[in-house]
């Protein structure tokens, strides 16, 4: 199990050896720092703490500057945990994106774009009533239950906020890798806009 921190650049493709085109998306990963390890006797689980991309000096507070200190590093804007993984790191490790290999399947984990404020036919899938003969329910929410229950169900499909979910999608391929420039190729599409930062993990479904 290898994992580490990037930043989504963008899409584009590449053709395989019998002119094949794949679809696949561009992600800086690295170089990130291990910041921390945590064990069951101090922390009560094993993980791997790391951070990606430095943070400006105006926004780093105290604690995050003594924290990123002790690994020899400077604060990171982006800090995550990965748990389970199989090689041994030491704190102040640097990781770049030549952990992974062309044809590993990972895991990829990042927050979607936000949509704003939506109705329930975009948020929810929901079907519209009738647009004419005397309809008087075109796009609304619909019944919101029975009447004796003097109140709305939790759970009930409503208008509301979307978009901003942390997704993962499993079992992605590694097309290529950029050692040089750190760049990973993945096959298809990640959650997220350009520039947004993602946490890649080896896949726990899949092995290449």
């Amino acid at each position: 199990m290898k994992g580490i921190l990037g930043k989504k650049l963008g899409m584009t493709q590449v053709f395989a050896q019998d002119g094949t085109v794949i679809p696949v998306t561009v992600v800086e990963a690295g170089p990130c720092v291990v910041l921390q390890k945590k064990d069951v006797e101090t922390d009560g689980y094993t993980s791997v703490q790391v951070g990606y991309d430095d943070k400006k000096q105006s926004r780093i507070n105290k604690p995050e500057q003594g924290h990123a200190k002790k690994a020899g590093a400077a604060p990171k804007r982006y800090v995550k945990e990965f748990r389970n993984l199989s090689e041994e790191y030491e704190v102040g490790q640097e990781l770049k994106a030549d952990i992974f290999a062309a044809g590993d399947f990972v895991d990829v984990t990042g927050t979607s774009k936000g949509k704003g404020f939506q109705g329930t036919i975009r948020r929810n899938n929901q079907s519209r009533g009738p647009m004419t003969h005397g309809s008087r329910y075109h796009r609304g929410p619909g019944s919101m239950g029975s009447i004796a229950a003097n109140r709305v169900f939790k759970g009930k499909i409503l208008p509301g906020h979307m978009g901003v979910d942390t997704i993962t999608l499993q079992n992605l391929e590694v097309v290529r890798v950029d050692a040089d420039r750190n760049l990973l190729l993945v096959k298809g599409s990640i959650p997220g806009a350009k520039n947004s930062y993602v946490k890649i993990q080896s896949s726990v479904k899949k092995q290449g």
